[in-house]
């Protein structure tokens, strides 16, 4: 017996190092996906050759019988209003990407477009561990710090299409150099990025043994510091330390602005679990207005890297929702 057609949308995530693009049902199925190199430092017209390319791919999986209703994209400084990426670090792409009118001349579709860290809140919101909640913000913790806030189960864009940059709230006036060109943000300091920086910085100032000497700058990841900080080194412990006091006097700061229910935390820091939440809660509960103290809730998000496409997916199905 033939069956009926699966109605599903288009999901693309746009990172610095892979896209993932796949179908997506209403509840959140992954019906087929497919991963691909960015190559961000390389022209946009190539990302777009290899875009196509891949979504052609993808559309003739075998077994599937789809119709696709829109298409969601979340990518790195992403405007959910003009569509384009603008001024995205890390990338070599121009500082305006006209992203969306790009993926309509791909395919002819209703297109829904915001920033990675905007998608990853609606993913949680939607098919995360956020269902049931109406106020929260998840923190992206990669090569850089992103967030998405969720009002009233609204994601929060801002007069502009932006809005939600927390990982650029100044920390100390002339501390590290940012990419985005300011200086002292969040991110140089709670990030992937930025806790390197701290481990070499403290590797520079002491001459304890460590395992992260063994490791130069670009061959150094979260997961190594985690792992290494599992171990006891006292290095990767006090390089958490010092990442979780910082972010966790800001993320109080947040909630003074917005009083979410709860903080989702999402990305390579994350992988470290309790070594970093249990020191990130005790900085935020110390630096909170009585008012919110013992309220504000901390969780690592269950959504592994490669479901990164519900956030898009999700993203989409509201927006189609909104328009029925």
């Amino acid at each position: 017996m033939r069956k009926d057609k699966i109605d599903v949308v288009l999901a693309i995530d746009i990172g610095g190092t892979f896209t993932k693009i796949g179908l997506v049902d209403r509840n959140g199925t992954i019906l087929s996906s497919h991963v691909f190199k960015t190559e961000a430092k390389k022209p946009f017209t190539d990302f777009k050759i290899l875009l196509e390319k891949e979504i052609r791919k993808l559309l003739s999986t075998k077994g599937i019988r789809h119709t696709i209703l829109g298409i969601g994209i979340g990518a790195p400084n992403a405007n959910y209003k003009t569509g384009a990426m603008e001024n995205p670090p890390n990338f070599r792409w121009g500082k305006e990407v006209p992203l969306k009118d790009t993926v309509l001349q791909i395919i002819d579709k209703s297109i829904y477009i915001t920033n990675d860290a905007n998608a990853s809140a609606l993913g949680e919101l939607y098919f995360g561990m956020a269902k049931g909640m109406k106020n929260f913000v998840v923190l992206t913790l990669g090569t850089g710090l992103g967030s998405g806030i969720i009002n009233e189960k609204k994601l929060v864009v801002g007069e502009y299409g932006m809005a939600g940059e927390l990982g650029h709230v100044n920390v100390y006036p002339n501390g590290r150099e940012c990419n985005c060109g300011l200086k002292g943000c969040l991110e140089t300091y709670a990030s992937v990025t930025g806790i390197k920086r701290t481990v070499f910085r403290l590797l520079s100032d002491s001459k304890e043994d460590s395992i992260l000497r063994n490791y130069s700058f670009d061959d150094l990841t979260g997961k190594e510091i985690s792992e290494a900080a599992l171990k006891g080194d006292n290095i990767a412990l006090e390089a958490f330390q010092r990442t979780a006091k910082i972010l966790g006097s800001k993320m109080a700061d947040t909630v003074a602005h917005l009083e979410p229910e709860a903080f989702i935390l999402t990305g390579g820091l994350s992988k470290a679990g309790e070594l970093f939440s249990q020191p990130l809660i005790q900085s935020m509960e110390a630096s909170l207005f009585n008012a919110y103290k013992g309220k504000i809730k901390v969780f690592i998000s269950k959504t592994v890297s490669n479901d990164a496409i519900l956030g898009p997916a999700a993203l989409a199905w509201q927006e189609l929702a909104m328009e029925n």
